[in-house]
C-alpha cells in the first residue's frame, strides 16, 4: 500500500510512492474547495511543477505499463479546452474515471490472471449492452490482446489500460452507427465517404 492508501488508482501508486517525504513544499496549496488529498497525487504527477500534466507526464505516472495509444486517448477525453494538457479539474475527471475502470476490470477478470481473456471479454460486453458476434469478439481480442510472453511481462490477454481503450473503441464504432441507423434497424446503407468519416468522428 502506498503512503497515500489504498484509493489510489494502481497505475499511479508505484510513482506515488516512491517521492520523498518532504516533496509537498515545491508545490502551492491545493484551490480552494479542492480535495487536499487529491491535490498531492496530482502535484506527484506534475513532475515539471508546471501546473498541469502533460502527455509524457501522463505516460510516466501511468508506470503499470499503458501504452502511448492509451494515454492519447486519455488526454483526449480529460482534456475539455483542447490546450494539450490536464489541469487539476481536468485531473480529477481522469482520476475518477481510471478508478471506475479499475473496479470494471477486476469484476470481469475473474481468474485474477491480471488480464482479460476472450470469455470474460464476451461476459463485459454482453453487461455493457453490446451483443457482438463471436467473430467480432475475436477480433477485438486479436487486436488489444498482448502477446504471450516468457518470463516477465504482461500475462496473455487484454491488460487494464488495453481494455479500457477496446470498450471506449466499442462504444464509440457503436454511437457512429446508431448516429447512421435512423430507423434503427440494425442495418446502413453508406456510401465511401460517409463511411470514411465514421473513423474520424
Amino acid at each position: 500500500m502506498s503512503k497515500f492508501g489504498d484509493a489510489i488508482p494502481a497505475p499511479f501508486q508505484p510513482l506515488i510512492s516512491s517521492w520523498p517525504s518532504n516533496w509537498l513544499w515545491l508545490f502551492p496549496g491545493p484551490p480552494a474547495g479542492a480535495d487536499p488529498q487529491l491535490w498531492q497525487w496530482f502535484t506527484a504527477v506534475d513532475s515539471d511543477r508546471s501546473g498541469s500534466i502533460s502527455v509524457s507526464e501522463l505516460q510516466a505516472a501511468l508506470v503499470n505499463g499503458f501504452d502511448l495509444d492509451t494515454v492519447k486517448m486519455l488526454m483526449n477525453i480529460f482534456d475539455t479546452d483542447r490546450n494539450g494538457t490536464i489541469g487539476f479539474a481536468e485531473f480529477a475527471g481522469l482520476w475518477k474515471y481510471i478508478s471506475d475502470w479499475q473496479g470494471v476490470f477486476r469484476h470481469f477478470d475473474r481468474d485474477r490472471s491480471g488480464s482479460i481473456d476472450g470469455r470474460e471479454l464476451s461476459e463485459a460486453m454482453r453487461s455493457f449492452g453490446y451483443n457482438l458476434s463471436p467473430i467480432l469478439l475475436t477480433l477485438i481480442e486479436r487486436k488489444y490482446a498482448s502477446a504471450p510472453t516468457t518470463g516477465y511481462g504482461p500475462p496473455p490477454g487484454i491488460t487494464f489500460d488495453r481494455f479500457v481503450r477496446a470498450c471506449v473503441a466499442v462504444k464509440t464504432l457503436t454511437e457512429s452507427f446508431q448516429r447512421l441507423d435512423s430507423d434503427r434497424d440494425g442495418w446502413i446503407s453508406i456510401n465511401y465517404e460517409e463511411f470514411m468519416k465514421v473513423g474520424f468522428l
